[in-house]
């Protein structure tokens, strides 16, 4: 379902769009189309061409490498905080990663071609502002993907568990998700009975409520100080490149 929306509706609900300057806005507002992202709904396949840009408002979409066995591991999340198809305007024109939406709701998206003409664009007051902002967004997206290697290779289960849900909570309006412990696994790249026994811990300690797949941080604070210091480290990077540099 597609639908076109005015401008100043996208500008308050992705922090991309909300963050560039209002000539420019103006420009790509009359292409910008809202979505509905339905769970699941695969975006793009490794290696596949990409025709749009997405940028999420209330869903999340997952970023997974798929091995050539099937499995699959999440190397980095997308929400409001972004956009997904950084590969177009940083030299190529597809991904080796597998696009799905993780958690549904509604994105704006762009053609491609109307996104590099503004990428490309020269001359005037605000020329370059969204090639930097963009660029700004690719080194915390990369920021997230290696931070998210590391953590796998060093970090216990639990910890990563806690990292997951803290920066997927980031991208939503409250302090609850549902997601079932088969697909957070499917996530992280471990077994499903390491996420039972993290989610346990975590629920014993008082930290998050678990029920029939919906999760509900009951301590926020809490569960920070449980993360290690990966979540930090990404929030920190995001906020340097993107939120700073709006204002």
């Amino acid at each position: 379902m597609v639908a076109k929306i005015p401008a100043l509706h996208a500008s308050h609900q992705n922090h991309l769009l909300a963050a560039l300057p209002e000539d420019i806005f103006e420009r790509l507002s009359s292409h910008l189309e809202r979505v509905a992202m339905p769970l699941g709904q695969v975006l793009y396949e490794a290696g596949g061409q990409l025709h749009y840009v997405y940028f999420p408002t209330t869903a999340i979409i997952s970023l997974h490498y798929v091995m050539e066995n099937g499995s699959s591991s999440e190397i980095a999340g997308v929400g409001n905080e972004g956009v997904l198809g950084i590969s177009l305007f940083m030299g190529g024109n597809s991904t080796s990663s597998l696009a799905t939406v993780q958690t549904g709701g509604s994105a704006y998206r762009l053609k491609q071609h109307v996104m590099m003409a503004e990428f490309n664009r020269v001359g005037g007051r605000r020329s370059g502002a969204l090639q930097n902002l963009l660029l700004r967004y690719a080194q915390a997206l990369m920021t997230q993907m290696s931070q998210t290697a590391v953590c796998n290779r060093f970090h216990s289960v639990e910890q990563q568990l806690c990292r997951w849900l803290l920066l997927t909570l980031d991208r939503l309006p409250e302090q609850e998700l549902t997601m079932t412990q088969e697909l957070i696994a499917s996530m992280l790249g471990v077994r499903r009975e390491g996420i039972t026994e993290a989610a346990g811990n975590l629920q014993r300690a008082g930290l998050i409520s678990y029920r029939r797949g919906h999760i509900t941080v009951l301590d926020r604070s809490g569960l920070e100080l449980s993360a290690c210091e990966c979540y930090r480290v990404v929030k920190k990077e995001v906020q340097r490149l993107l939120y700073d540099v709006a204002r």
